[in-house]
């Protein structure tokens, strides 16, 4: 399992985008990792929004992945799936469930219009008001 200082110096790679380490939490005895991205809604709207976006991840799923220089996820814990390049669409655009890394994802509107993504299967514990309190997401 990867440090604290491990996840502060890399970026994980996520929808095919980058996103920063910001906190651990715990929720039901399972350590989480939280990633943060900030982005613009749309460059093509005269005043596009800024749009906060929220990775919840268990600890034991992150690999660093050393050729290619960043966190990666893998279900079981080390093996990577094949990196797949595909055009990046704006979040509001993307489906609310979706397969990432060989995992199922669900993509949810939180507090002040953040979008939070979590395991599909682990989403309504981790998304509900108590699971985000417990993630620093409230």
């Amino acid at each position: 399992m990867l440090s604290v200082s491990d996840l502060e110096v890399n970026l994980l790679e996520f929808r095919q985008r980058a996103f920063q380490f910001a906190r651990l939490g715990t929720v039901d005895e399972t350590p989480y990792a939280v990633f943060s991205r900030t982005e613009t809604e749309s460059e093509s709207q005269f005043r596009p929004r800024l749009v906060h976006l929220h990775l919840v991840v268990p600890l034991a799923w992150i690999v660093y992945d050393e050729p290619n220089d960043v966190l990666r996820l893998a279900r079981d814990g080390s093996s990577l799936s094949l990196r797949r390049s595909e055009p990046v669409a704006e979040v509001g655009a993307e489906p609310s469930r979706f397969r990432e890394q060989g995992i199922d994802w669900s993509r949810e509107t939180g507090p002040a219009g953040a979008f939070l993504y979590a395991p599909a299967d682990e989403a309504a514990r981790l998304l509900a008001p108590a699971g985000r309190a417990a993630l620093g997401l409230a």
